[in-house]
Order: C-alpha cells, then sequence, then structure tokens
C-alpha cells in the first residue's frame, strides 16, 4: 500500500484500526489524536514541531463535521469522546491494507435480537463508561448491580443465577465473535477484544464489590 497516495481520513482510519488492534475499543478521541500523529507524523503534526507535537485540529475535524469519519459511517460514537470502527470503516481498511483488490468485508456471524440487546445494555452502562473513561473509583455497587442485571432485593440461588446467566451469555458472545466480528444494528463492529472487556470488568466489580455480593447471598427472607 502506496501510503503517500491515502487521504487525511483514511489515514485516520488506519491509525483508529491499529487502536482496536491492540485492545482499544472503543477508543477515545484523544488516543486516536496520538495514534495518527504517531502514525503519519507529517500529515497530522504541528506546524514547525510536527516530531514533537500533534495537531488536535486535524484528527477533530476528520472525525466530526458534514465530511467527518461519523457521517460517513466509517466510526460510530460510543460515548462522549468514545469512538469505534463500524463494518464499512474495517471494510475500507481492509481495501487500504490489500491496495483495493480485496472484496467488501465478509459478513459476520449472526448475532439475535436479545444478544444485541444484553451486548448493547453492558456496553452502554455506567460502569462499563467509568471502567473505560479510568474513573474505577467512581464505581458503585448501584453501578455494578445495573452491570449484572441485579437488585439489592435479590438473594442465594436467585442472585447467583442471575449472575452466572450473565457469564453464560458473554461465553455464547465469545463463541461467536471467534467466527469473525458482528455487526450490531447501530454499525458497530463487535470483536473478541470487546468481549474479552466486558470479562473484565464483570471479574473487576466483583472483585471490587465482593462483600456487598455474599452480604446478599447470606440474608434471609424476613417472614
Amino acid at each position: 500500500m502506496n501510503i503517500a497516495e491515502c487521504t487525511v481520513p483514511e489515514k485516520i482510519l488506519l491509525a483508529a484500526y491499529q487502536l482496536e488492534n491492540e485492545g482499544q475499543s472503543p477508543f477515545s478521541a484523544e488516543a486516536l489524536i496520538v495514534a495518527a500523529w504517531q502514525k503519519y507524523p507529517q500529515s497530522f503534526g504541528l506546524k514547525g514541531y510536527a516530531d514533537q507535537y500533534p495537531d488536535s485540529n486535524k484528527v477533530l475535524t476528520s472525525i466530526m463535521g458534514e465530511k467527518g469519519l461519523a457521517r460517513r459511517g466509517w466510526l460510530v460514537k460510543m460515548g462522549q469522546k468514545l469512538y469505534a470502527l463500524t463494518r464499512e470503516g474495517r471494510a475500507v481498511v481492509r481495501r487500504l491494507l490489500q491496495d483495493g483488490d480485496a472484496p467488501a468485508v465478509e459478513a459476520g456471524s449472526k448475532i439475535t435480537r436479545d444478544q444485541e440487546k444484553f451486548l448493547l445494555g453492558l456496553l452502554c452502562s455506567s460502569a462499563t463508561e467509568k471502567y473505560l473513561e479510568g474513573r474505577k473509583l467512581e464505581l458503585n455497587f448501584a453501578d455494578a448491580c445495573k452491570f449484572w442485571g441485579i437488585n439489592e432485593s435479590m438473594y442465594g440461588d436467585v442472585l447467583d443465577a442471575r449472575l452466572d446467566r450473565l457469564r453464560a451469555s458473554l461465553a455464547d458472545l465469545e463463541k461467536l465473535v471467534a467466527g469473525g466480528d458482528v455487526v450490531l444494528s447501530n454499525g458497530r463492529s463487535i470483536s473478541a477484544s470487546d468481549i474479552k472487556l466486558l470479562h473484565d470488568i464483570n471479574k473487576y466489580l466483583g472483585e471490587r464489590f465482593g462483600r456487598h455480593l455474599s452480604l446478599l447471598r447470606n440474608r434471609t427472607v424476613r417472614t
């Protein structure tokens, strides 16, 4: 691939692809700015200081606006200043990496409506948002309960069954994405790294709020 022939938006897309391959999904606008500059300093470096500092405006103006990557359908906004590649974005990347000779990206594995609802619920949860934004200390048990789909009136076997079901659902999704990325109805492409992220959040919440869960498990019903 001749990098010199790539447009500015295409270079940003390649930087986004690199971030996702490194396990950052979704990634922040700041991470994309740095990744694009590190990959293509002459294109995204600050004028007169290209090798020292990135020019954030060059990347941000290509993400947003009427002709931005989000409007083109190459990126999807997942939260405040958080983005992910779409199926269309991945297709463009594959064509760029293979000099345009590759066919359109193959359709990923099928996901059911219930699985998509479950997945979006976890990805859009306050627990996931705080975890991704580095605000772990702000997480509370209410965030964990929403992530797990439980409430403080549950106890014993009912509570364990709900937590087991969440783990089983994540395991099913893990098998699904093993056959290729899954595309959601909003255009976001889900990869193995996304499911791993949810596993990591679930593990962290379990360790952080283990005492709370034990109290619920051991509680007896008042008659």
